[in-house]
């Protein structure tokens, strides 16, 4: 049997850690339903592992693959300087122009008023679930399992917190408990897509690499200062929330090390 293509490792890896999002949100089911601040701690370790995910699985290489391109110098740093902060600004840009709803503070972007509220939620995630796809597809374009496999685990883990998250707060607004699932799993499956775009860009082009590399990661930082960390501290639990986050970004080191 002929091994995968980067292409397809890309999109399967970045299927099966979307797919845990939907693993997570089950407790909703059946009732058995997480304290606010075991949800924060949770969440928290997600910001960690996303953290971690961001430096040694994607800043990292990118370095080292610029670097292979370019002599040692200023040229390697710049390329991936530059790269994280188009992948911030991206993200950043999308949470302005589309029209989404966080669960907390409330409306965003342009006015949306004919969108019901459930899409307005599921854009909320798909803007924060792509870059986790891509990311991931990034990984097994740029190295195969060896470079996509610490990302997909480490991506996978931190999906199961965040679908409890989302399900947890359709049920506050109101939805009954299996839409409230089926909705946050759905959800998950915008990693795929991004996946498969980050795996086929980085196969057909490896002069995009670092570029690619970088800009992932920028995207999960933003992710991470403008949605996960602020939503674990909102309720006064930032002191499991940190603990979480510590605990998420050592056990995504370790595996990065470990895997990778």
């Amino acid at each position: 049997m002929e091994p995968l293509s980067p292409i397809a490792l890309g999109f399967l890896g970045s299927l099966a850690a979307g797919s845990l999002t939907a693993f997570g949100a089950v407790p909703v089911l059946f009732g058995r339903i997480p304290s606010r601040a075991t949800r924060d701690l949770l969440l928290g370790f997600a910001a960690g592992v996303m953290l971690a995910a961001s430096f040694f699985s994607l800043i990292i290489p990118a370095l080292d693959a610029a670097e292979g391109q370019f002599e040692n110098g200023a040229t390697p740093a710049a390329i991936v300087c530059l790269a994280i902060l188009l992948g911030m600004g991206a993200v950043a840009l999308m949470n302005e122009k589309l029209p989404h709803e966080h669960f907390r503070s409330g409306r965003e972007g342009p006015d949306a008023a004919s969108l019901r509220r459930v899409w307005l939620f599921i854009i909320a995630i798909t803007i924060h679930n792509f870059p986790e796809g891509l990311a991931v597809g990034v990984g097994f374009g740029a190295d195969g399992i060896s470079g996509g496999l610490p990302l997909a685990i480490g991506i996978g883990l931190q999906n199961a917190p965040e679908g409890l998250a989302v399900a947890v707060s359709l049920l506050g607004e109101g939805y009954s408990r299996l839409r409230a699932w089926s909705i946050a799993a759905l959800t998950g499956l915008v990693e795929p897509v991004g996946g498969l775009l980050g795996a086929g860009i980085i196969s057909l082009s490896q002069p995009l690499l670092p570029w690619g590399l970088a800009f992932a990661a920028g995207a999960m930082l933003y992710v991470i200062s403008h949605e996960i960390i602020p939503e674990t501290h909102r309720s006064g639990h930032q002191n499991r929330a940190t603990l979480g986050l510590a605990v998420g970004l050592v056990i995504m080191l370790f595996l990065d090390v470990w895997l990778g």
